[in-house]
C-alpha cells in the first residue's frame, strides 16, 4: 500500500475528499482505499477462510534443537534459526519464503561455530535487520541480513561472561531498540535485561538492568504494540507463583513497573505471552506441573493485572510452547507437545479477561523443540520445530485460524454520498465527521469490523467517537 498522502485526490480536504468509485456505493458506507486510489465498500468481496493446516517441510536434515523463527515484513521472508546437532549443535540459520502454506528454503548457514542454547531472533523493522541472539559461556547477540534467498552476519556482540540462562528477546518498532532478557546465574539467578541498538551490522547494548531481584524461571517476553510496552513473564520461585512486569524503553535502558501475578499452586515454567491486538491485551500461557494454563493481563500504564485462569492442556510435559497473535483472525494460537508426543495446537479467542478455545488441533504426529511467527503477507503462522518422529530433523508447518476475510485494515472513510461505480463522490475521511450513520450511542468509542460495520466491539481498526445518534468522528 502506498503512503495516503500519495493516494489522495489532488486537493482533497482534511475532513472530505472525492474518490472514484470501485462498485456501486451507498451513502453512509465504510470504504478501504485501494492502491490505486479508488475506494470499495469494506467486506464487499469478503471471504470466508477455513481453518487449515499446511503440509510439513524439512529446513534441516540432521538433528534441530533451539528452533525460533521471526518475520521480516519488508520483505515477506522467514528467517529460522536453530542448533544444528549434526554439526557440533553450531548456532545455524535458513531463509525461509511461504507461499500460501508451502515453504521454500535457502541454503543453512552457520552463524557460531558453538554450540548455540536458549535462542531468540526478532526482526527490526527500522533497519530491515535480523537480531539472534543466544547463550553460550554467556550471552551473545548477531545480526543478521537477509538478501533473497540467502543471510549473511555481522560481528557477534559478546555482551556477558556470566552463566546465563531462558534468554529470549523482542523488538520494540516504537524505539528501534532490541530487548534481551536472561536469568542470570552468576548473579543469584535473578532476572535481568539489556537494551540493544543495531547500527549496520552490528549491535551494541546499554548497561544491565535487573528486572527482578528473585530467582526467576523460563522467562518469556512480548511488545505490546498499542502501549508501546515491554511484557515480561517468568516464574518466581520466592512466591510461587508466575509474575509479570511492565517495562519502558528510554534511550539505552529500560524501567520496570511493579509486578502483577498469576498462577496458583506452584513456580509457573514454560511462560509464554503474545499481544492480543484487537483486544488490546496480554495472552500469558504458562505450565504448573503436567498441565498449561491460559490467563489473560490487561496493562495500564506500568502496571498489569489479571483475570481468572483457564486450562488449555490437562496432559504435557513439554518444556517448550508457543503464543502467537494471529491479526487477520483477531486470535491467538497456543502449540505445544503434549504428552503423546503429539504436536497440537489451540485457537484462542480473547473477551476482555476471559478467553474461548477450540478443541486441539493435530499439526505433527511428533515434535518438540517449537518457534513460531505470523506471517503477515499469507496470513498464516509459521511453526518451526524437531520432528521427533523423522530422525529429529528441523520442520516448519503452517496453520490459520478460520476467520473471514476483510479489507478493512484499509479503511479511509465514510461516504457522504451514493456512488455509482466509477463515478466520482465525496468521502469523509479521518479527522472529519460524517452525519450519514444511524444507531450509535453518544460517547462511545466505534470500531471498523470485517464486514464493514460499525461497532463498539474492540478491533484492530478504529472508526472513530460516536458525537451523536447519527454522527460520528472519524479518528485522524
Amino acid at each position: 500500500m502506498s503512503n495516503l498522502s500519495e493516494l489522495l485526490p489532488a486537493g482533497a480536504g482534511a475532513k472530505s475528499a472525492e474518490f472514484v468509485a470501485s462498485g456501486t456505493l451507498g451513502s453512509g458506507v465504510t470504504v478501504a482505499l485501494q492502491s490505486d486510489g479508488t475506494v470499495k465498500a469494506i467486506a464487499s468481496d469478503a471471504i470466508s477462510v477455513p481453518q487449515s493446516v499446511g503440509s510439513s517441510s524439512v529446513y534441516e536434515s540432521a538433528n534441530s534443537q533451539n528452533n525460533a523463527v521471526a518475520y521480516d515484513s519488508t520483505n515477506n521472508k522467514l528467517l529460522i534459526v536453530y542448533a544444528d546437532v549434526g554439526n557440533s549443535s553450531y548456532g545455524t540459520a535458513v531463509v525461509a519464503t511461504l507461499s500460501g502454506s508451502t515453504f521454500t528454503f535457502g541454503t543453512p548457514t552457520v552463524f557460531a561455530s558453538r554450540s548455540a542454547q536458549d535462542l531468540s531472533v526478532v526482526y527490526c523493522v527500522t533497519s530491515d535487520k535480523f537480531v539472534i541472539s543466544y547463550n553460550q559461556s554467556g550471552g551473545r547477540s548477531i545480526v543478521a541480513t537477509v538478501s533473497g534467498t540467502s543471510v549473511s552476519f555481522g560481528s557477534e556482540n559478546y555482551w556477558s561472561s556470566n552463566n546465563l540462562d531462558y534468554t529470549v528477546s523482542v523488538y520494540d518498532p516504537a524505539n528501534d531498540k532490541v530487548v534481551v532478557l536472561y536469568q542470570d546465574g552468576t548473579q543469584s539467578d535473578y532476572g535481568y535485561c539489556r537494551v540493544g541498538t543495531v547500527s549496520g551490522t552490528s549491535i551494541s547494548f546499554g548497561t544491565e538492568v535487573q528486572f527482578v531481584n528473585v530467582v526467576v524461571f523460563q522467562i518469556g517476553v512480548t511488545y505490546d504494540s498499542t502501549n508501546e510496552k515491554i511484557i515480561v513473564v517468568y516464574g518466581n520461585s520466592t512466591s510461587g507463583l508466575g509474575q509479570a512486569k511492565v517495562g519502558t524503553v528510554s534511550g539505552t535502558s529500560i524501567s520496570w513497573g511493579s509486578a502483577g501475578t498469576y498462577g496458583a499452586n506452584e513456580v509457573t515454567r514454560v511462560n509464554r505471552a503474545t499481544h492480543d491486538v484487537s483486544q488490546n491485551k496480554i495472552f500469558v500461557a504458562y505450565r504448573e506441573s503436567n498441565s498449561v494454563f491460559g490467563i489473560i493481563g490487561t496493562v495500564s500504564g506500568t502496571s498489569i493485572s489479571f483475570g481468572t485462569r483457564d486450562s488449555l492442556l490437562t496432559s504435557s510435559t513439554e518444556l517448550t510452547q508457543t503464543v502467537t497473535y494471529h491479526a487477520a483472525a483477531q486470535a491467538v494460537v497456543f502449540s505445544s507437545q503434549q504428552s503423546n508426543n503429539e504436536l497440537r495446537a489451540i485457537i484462542c479467542t480473547v473477551s476482555g479477561t476471559t478467553f474461548s478455545k477450540s478443541s486441539t488441533i493435530l499439526l505433527a504426529n511428533s515434535g518438540d523443540n517449537v518457534g513460531a511467527t505470523y506471517d503477515s503477507n499469507e496470513k498464516q503462522i509459521a511453526t518451526v520445530y524437531r520432528d521427533t518422529g523423522n530422525s529429529n530433523y528441523g520442520t516448519a508447518i503452517t496453520i490459520t485460524p478460520a476467520y473471514t476475510a476483510s479489507n478493512s485494515a484499509d479503511f479511509i472513510g465514510i461516504t457522504d454520498q451514493a456512488i455509482a461505480d466509477t463515478a466520482t463522490g465525496a468521502v469523509i475521511v479521518q479527522g472529519g465527521v460524517s452525519d450519514k450513520v444511524t444507531g450509535l450511542t453518544t460517547g462511545s468509542d466505534y470500531y471498523v469490523q470485517a464486514d464493514g460495520s460499525l461497532s463498539t466491539t474492540v478491533s484492530s481498526v478504529p472508526a472513530g467517537r460516536a458525537l451523536s445518534s447519527t454522527s460520528i468522528l472519524l479518528e485522524g
